[in-house]
Formats: structure tokens, sequence, C-alpha cells
């Protein structure tokens, strides 16, 4: 953790900048935030996973450590999974700490069961749309560009800023394209009790484990090359 979580990219896009666009919000229209928490909390998910496998895995693959572990029993996708949930796990603990400080100064009261059944797929699926993405690039500057791509995209049609029946027609569809569109909404059902989407909470669940399988299955085998 204090080789690949406290760099500067990790830093800076996991950490900071979840909580100056927190504050953003915030600082608008404190009356209403409560409405955007889900929101800061599945994008807080989001960014923190993606930046610390940014970090994690373009850095080891440009300094060529990452081929030492092909020395060790172990297979490439237990590589790639090891590293997936390096990120995984830094996000989780950032997820709490954002969901933690909501809750303490808004007064929010969270289904704790369903929260987690929401946030662990949904760290799973970001973690793993970060490694997938960066075992195509070997610097972290590489990586945090691609990974923008996505990650901008979803944060203005996933329901974070705005309800996504409120967005224009042509740009619905591609909301639910989304793996951060079932988190928000996941995070909704546990805090307010009901989504925006209008599908049951566990179809959101297993849209997001099934997102996960459908990056970690290319991204094993994109590593799988690489070593050959």
């Amino acid at each position: 953790m204090r080789t690949y979580y406290l760099k500067p990219p990790a830093l800076s896009w996991g950490i900071l900048f979840p909580i100056v666009w927190t504050l953003a919000f915030y600082l608008r229209h404190p009356q209403g935030f409560h409405q955007l928490v889900p929101g800061m909390i599945a994008m807080t998910s989001l960014f923190s996973t993606t930046a610390a496998e940014a970090v994690v895995i373009t850095f080891e693959l440009r300094v060529g450590s990452l081929e030492r572990l092909i020395l060790a029993p172990v297979t490439p996708g237990t590589i790639f999974l090891s590293k997936l949930f390096g990120g995984f796990l830094f996000g989780f603990l950032m997820s709490i700490v954002v969901t933690l400080g909501s809750a303490a100064v808004l007064g929010l009261h969270l289904n704790i069961p369903l929260y987690l059944s929401s946030l662990i797929p949904s760290l799973l699926a970001f973690s793993s749309l970060g490694a997938f993405l960066c075992v195509t690039v070997k610097e972290v500057f590489e990586a945090q560009t691609l990974l923008n791509i996505p990650r901008f995209i979803m944060i203005f049609v996933s329901g974070v800023i705005t309800p996504i029946s409120v967005l224009p027609y042509y740009l619905r569809p591609l909301a639910y394209l989304m793996p951060l569109t079932y988190s928000v909404d996941g995070i909704r059902y546990s805090t307010f009790g009901k989504g925006f989407i209008g599908l049951n909470f566990w179809l959101e669940v297993l849209i997001l484990l099934a997102f996960s399988l459908l990056f970690i299955i290319p991204g094993r085998i994109m590593l799988s090359r690489k070593f050959e």
C-alpha cells in the first residue's frame, strides 16, 4: 500500500477528485445535497478503484516487475485477479470513508445489508474495468487518459448529477450500458428505499456482476498474451 496507493495519480484521482467534486455540489446546494449522496458514493468507488489500477498495473508493466511474478507458482490469471482486488480494497476503504462522513453530517440512515450488496459488486465491476483497460498500456498517464473517457461519460449519463429520466431521449440507452448507473441506483435503494430506473434491486446486483465478468475475462487473456 505504501508503494502504490500513495502515488500522486492515486491521490489526485482516487482521493482528491471525489472530495473536491463532492464539496463543489455541497456548497452549490447544501439543502438538497442528500439526494446526491448515492451518486457521490458511487463516483468515489469508480474513481478510487480505477485510479489504483492505473498505478498498480501500469507501473509494474513499465518497470517489468510484473513479469517477475511469473517465477512464482501462479498463473497470469491469478496475477490479474490479485491486482484487481488491490484496487477493490482501495475503493472499499475510500467508499466507506465517504459513506460514514455523509451519514454523520447529513443524518442519513442506510440499510447496511443492501448497501454492501450494492457496493461490493460495484467495486468489483469498476476495478475489473480499470484492470482491463490498464493492461493495454504501459504508462500511468496513458492509463489515466484512457480511463477518463468512460469515467467522465458515466458521471454525466449515469444519474450521478441528474436522474436518467431528465436526460435527452437519445442518451438514455447509453445510460443503461454503464455500470455506474446500476451502482448509483443500488446505493439509492439502500439510502432512500427506492431507485430511479425502475429495476429490481437484485437484478441490478446481477448486472454489476455481469459487467465484472465482461471485463475480467478479456483482461486475463490480454495479460497472459503480454507475458507470452
